[in-house]
Formats: structure tokens, C-alpha cells, sequence
């Protein structure tokens, strides 16, 4: 539904000439055409750095408010959303999948769109919604009801929409799209129902769908309405049928490489959690159980969905250690092309550019407990002794064998985007520092249910912090610095040419830190947790700051003993922008 308000902004706006179409080049050069934000990420290789420094780290703890925007009152749920900028216009997601545009200079809203969203949808991990993407005179975003809706820019007008998957089903969608070549790129989401995870791709112009790729073995892609290719080798390291219900949500998004041409989408937890019943407990002669291609990142052609490369980063997974964290093209010290990924199962990966080889791992997280190490081939070296136990050895049929394990099912890092800034060389990773008890349980499938067989608990382990903001360097694997936080981290991270590190903290806070050191430069209280990814561009001469704060997400629905922790964080909507005061 959209609604479009008659302010004398909003008329002139809608009355305005029509906007410069975004083209392919202006989404390519995203992270040096400063004067706008048109992708998630900053640009479609997810670094989050920005060339900008009129902001720096002699003047950031001058940062002042330029306006806030409240995003409505009933609705006040996780804000995980990236503000988009162009032509004077700031576009933003809010949860229950609503698009707002706001005038950059004044706050004023220009239009509002909600989507009429359906009973029974499942969203797993809050109402929540992580951005658009921008493409022509068009914005594109998904919804909870598992459906990519694309807009007018100027009006907010639908130009078209389609259903990625049935909602009924499990399914959902809450990532950003990302536009390649005329195309829109989407995941999905539902990897707790036994849904199957894929990449789709669309027409931009239309909306027909132009080629699919299912990322768990056995099922079988399209191209152009037609089937294409298996992925995968059916049977290969999934027994039965069990991999009609294999989870692996792309859930997240993806990465594009342009230097290789090259999409780069992770997939999630394979379903059930519990590994026994995959047959990844135990594997047997002719089935390796590593349930391909769920918890792995995998390379995608964007013209034809066929699959290039994967890496599993979690094979036979038990834990929930989705493969679904950004990958980040990136130059390391020697000039070669490489990829870095923080995963949720608490080692950072680099990986080749060309063909997703493993390079190095390197913890990034303390205490890990399922592994003791990454061996030469990227193969985790199993603690067996730290998986959870089969149920079907319980003398009274039920849960199996209780064990702690390190990290929680939440991650060492989680949805959280990491940044990367070529000008240190570092990674800056949002990370935390928790376990969990853990057991297996019988399950079967039933569609539209939860689809685990796994109970939980999550535990802190230290008692002064469990967030863990960390400068990372690939080329080594060491920790530079460390910035710890009482509350989890649940928000992105960016990095700018003025040699500061943002992101924003469950307390409320946005941070600047010195990239060099992590010194805590500028803070300042939005009134509600921030989960949301900062954003900066530059505007008739002067930097602006943006980030949107609401507190929600998975750690208040899931987060156990560490929920408990953060219970008195007020919930929230709104978006926040920054600059420097003008001399005068």
C-alpha cells in the first residue's frame, strides 16, 4: 500500500522532473561516487569503506544531529535496515517491510510504502527488514511474504512485484537485492522450516524471472522458464530424500566480484539442525554426510545461474553455523585477489578469487569448542566430543546427549556486516563472545512448521562483555585491536577515509573508533539499540552520517541467558543523520 503525503515537499517532489535513471556504471563506481548510496554495502562488493574525509579523527567529536525521521509508533521493531541515498532523496526499510522517502535536507518523509503482508507469515528472526537497492528510476525491496516488489522512485507507485517463494511454506525474504547487468539478485529466507534456499534472478525492467539456482544438491535450476542443471550430484552427501527438505537459506544476499564476474552468495544451516538425522552424525561408506552445498559460500555466473565454485565452511554442520556472512573481495599484502569472510562459526576465512580455493583460517573468537582447527584443505579438524548427541542412543527416546558448546548457534559473527578499509588493510569484524548448552531431539517435517530437532541455550562467557568489535588482519589472522561491549553487537560496521570505524551498539550508542588503534573517538544516544548498518555520502560540500536505531532482532527472540541481559532496552524506530557544525 503506498501513501503518498500531500506536504508542499512531497507535491513539488512528485511534480519534479524525472529523475537521472541509475545505470549500471553508477551501481559499479557505488563506493567512489560519494554523492550517493544506491547499494547495500556501499557498493556490490560489500566493503563498506567510504573515500570520504571531511569527516576525520581530529574533528569527528564535533559530530552534531542534522535531523532525525521516526519511522511510526506501532512498528517499533528491529531496525536492521542500510539507508540508500540519491538525487536528494534518502530511502529507507523499516520492519513489516515499509519503504520510506526522506528529503535528505530536511527529514520531511516524501512517500511511504507498506506491504499488505498476509496472516500466518514466518519470519524467524524478527519482523525485520536490511535495505533496498536501486536500479533505473526504481527502488526494489523484499517483503516478509517472500515476495520483490519494485517501486517508482518518485512516487512509490508498485511498477511490479512477484512471489520468490510461498510464505506458507516457511519461506520469507528480508534481505537487500543486489542489480547486475539489468538484473535483480535475490536469496531467501526460512532455513528453520525445511524450505530449500536459492538464488533467483529477474528482469529489473519487468520482473520475469530469467534463471534459478536451488544450492542444495539434487534439485534442479532454470534458465529462461526451462530447466538447466542439477546442483550438485543427487545422493552425493545427502541420503534419501532428505535433501527435498535441506534447508540452506541464502538469506543474507549476496556479493558480486566484478573482476571476476562472479556472484557470491552463502547458504545457510542445513535442516534439521540435528546432524544425525542428515546422516552427517556418523558418515558412512559412499555418503560423506557434508549435506552440499548448505553452510558454504558458493560463486554463481549472474548471466545463467550455473555454479562455478563452493567452499564449505561447516561441512556435516550440527550447530547452526550458517555459511550465509558476507564475503568481501579484497586485495591482500602481497596483491593477491582474495576473499574474506567472518563466519559464524567462529573462524575468518580467505579465500582465491578466482575459483573460492581455501588460502588461511584463523580464529576470530575465543573458546572454540566443535573444532579444534582448520586443516591444510579448509576441512574443520572436529572436536567429535562436542556434537551434539544422537538422540536415538537415549535410553527414553529422547534428547540426546547435552553438550557446551563454542560459539552459540548465533555466532561468532551473525547477519552483522563486517568492513573492510583498503587504506589500513584491516577487516573490521562485529563479533560475539558466548556459547551454549546444545541437544538433539526427534523431528519430523511437516510443512510451514519449525523443522530443528535441536534444543538450546545460550550462555555469555566472560562476565564484563559480550560484544567484541575486532580490526582483523587477513594477511595474518591477527587481532589488531579490540573493542569489547557489554550487550551483543547486532549492527553493520563501516569504515571511512578519515581513519574512522562506525557502528552502533544494543545501548543505543553510535561510535566512531580511530581504524589504527580503536580508540573510542565520538558517541552519541539515539534512544533506542541500534542494529542497523551506518551509511555516509557527501551533500552540497558537506559529510553526513546516517544510521537507523531500533533495538529487536534475533537476540531479544532468541538469546536465552544473554536475552535476559538486555531485556530493558526500549524498542525503537528512527533514523538519525549527522554532520559538522558550519564555522562561522
Amino acid at each position: 500500500m503506498r501513501k503518498l503525503l500531500l506536504t508542499s515537499s512531497a507535491l513539488l517532489f512528485a511534480s519534479a522532473a524525472a529523475f537521472a535513471a541509475v545505470t549500471e556504471e553508477d551501481i559499479a563506481n557505488d563506493q567512489t561516487i560519494t554523492t550517493q548510496v544506491v547499494t547495500n554495502g556501499m557498493g556490490r562488493h560489500q566493503q563498506r569503506f567510504s573515500p570520504l574525509a571531511g569527516i576525520n579523527k581530529e574533528n569527528v567529536k564535533n559530530l552534531v544531529p542534522a535531523w532525525s525521521f521516526s519511522m511510526g509508533g506501532e512498528k517499533q521493531r528491529g531496525q536492521e535496515t542500510q539507508p540508500l541515498i540519491y538525487d536528494g532523496v534518502m530511502y529507507v526499510t523499516g520492519s513489516y517491510s515499509r519503504m520510506y522517502a526522506i528529503d535528505v535536507k530536511t527529514g520531511e518523509e516524501l512517500w511511504q510504502y507498506d506491504a499488505r503482508l498476509p496472516e500466518g507469515i514466518l519470519p524467524c528472526c524478527d519482523v525485520i527488514n536490511r535495505g533496498g537497492a536501486i536500479y533505473g528510476d526504481k527502488i526494489y525491496f523484499g517483503t516478509l511474504d517472500a515476495r520483490i516488489v519494485a517501486l517508482d522512485l518518485k512516487t512509490g507507485d508498485v511498477v511490479w512485484r512477484d512471489k520468490i517463494a510461498d510464505y506458507k511454506a516457511g519461506y520469507s525474504y528480508t534481505a537487500a537485492p543486489l542489480i547486475v547487468n539489468g538484473l535483480v539478485i535475490t536469496g531467501n529466507s526460512g532455513g528453520e522450516f525445511g524450505i530449500v534456499g536459492e538464488v533467483q534472478a529477474r528482469d529489473a525492467e519487468t520482473g520475469d524471472l530469467v534463471w534459478t539456482r536451488p544450492v542444495i544438491e539434487g534439485h534442479m535450476g532454470t534458465l529462461n522458464g526451462e530447466e538447466s542443471t542439477m546442483t550438485g550430484t543427487l545422493n552425493a552427501t545427502w541420503p534419501g530424500d532428505l535433501w527435498k527438505t535441506g534447508g540452506g537459506a541464502t538469506w543474507l544476499g549476496g556479493t558480486y566480484d566484478a573482476d571476476t564476474d562472479t556472484l557470491v552468495f552463502g547458504a545457510g544451516n542445513p535442516a534439521p539442525w540435528n546432524s544425525w538425522l542428515r546422516g552427517a552424525g556418523e558418515p558412512t561408506e559412499g555418503n560423506t554426510g557434508d549435506n552440499l552445498y548448505a553452510a558454504s559460500r558458493i560463486g554463481i555466473d549472474p548471466a545463467n545461474g550455473e555454479i562455478k565454485w563452493h567452499f564449505q565452511t561447516t561441512p556435516r554442520e550440527g550447530w547452526d553455523f550458517d555459511g550465509v556472512n558476507e564475503v568481501v573481495p579484497f586485495v591482500d599484502a602481497e596483491g593477491n585477489k582474495r576473499y574474506g569472510t567472518a563466519d559464524r562459526n567462529g573462524f575468518f576465512y580467505v579465500l582465491n578469487r578466482e575459483d573460492g580455493a581455501f588460502v588461511s583460517a584463523t580464529p576470530f573468537v575465543r573458546d572454540i569448542s566443535w573444532a579444534e582447527g582448520i586443516d591444510e584443505n579448509g576441512r574443520p579438524i572436529y572436536n567429535e566430543g562436542n556434537r551434539p548427541g544422537n538422540p536415538a542412543d537415549a535410553a527414553d527416546g529422547g534428547k540426546g546427549e547435552v553438550v557446551f558448546s563454542v560459539p552459540s548457534f548465533l555466532g561468532g559473527k551473525n547477519w552483522m556486516p563486517m568492513a573492510h578499509s583498503p587504506e589500513t588493510g584491516l577487516f573490521y569484524v562485529p563479533s560475539n563472545e558466548w556459547g551454549m548448552d546444545i541437544w538433539n531431539e526427534p523431528v519430523s517435517y511437516k510443512e510451514g512448521a519449525a523443522y530443528l530437532g535441536s534444543g538450546f541455550t545460550i550462555k555469555p562467557l566472560f562476565e564484563d562483555y559480550i560484544g567484541s568489535l575486532k580490526a582483523i588482519d587477513p594477511n595474518t589472522g591477527e587481532t589488531k585491536w579490540e573493542y569489547k561491549n557489554d550487550a551483543p553487537l547486532w549492527g553493520g560496521v563501516m569504515a571511512t577515509g578519515g581513519g574512522l570505524v562506525f557502528t552502533g551498539t544494543p545501548e543505543g550508542y553510535l561510535k566512531a573508533f580511530d581504524a589504527d588503534t580503536g580508540e573510542e573517538l565520538w558517541k552519541f544516544q539515539t534512544g533506542s539499540g541500534i542494529v542497523g548498518q551506518p551509511v555516509t555520502w557527501e551533500q552540497d560540500g558537506e559529510q553526513f552520517v546516517a544510521v537507523a536505531s531500533g533495538w529487536g532482532g534475533a537476540v531479544p527472540l532468541w538469546g536465552g541467558e544473554v536475552a535476559k541481559k538486555v531485556n530493558f532496552l526500549n524498542q525503537g524506530g528512527s533514523i538519525w543523520v549527522f554532520k559538522l557544525p558550519k564555522l562561522n
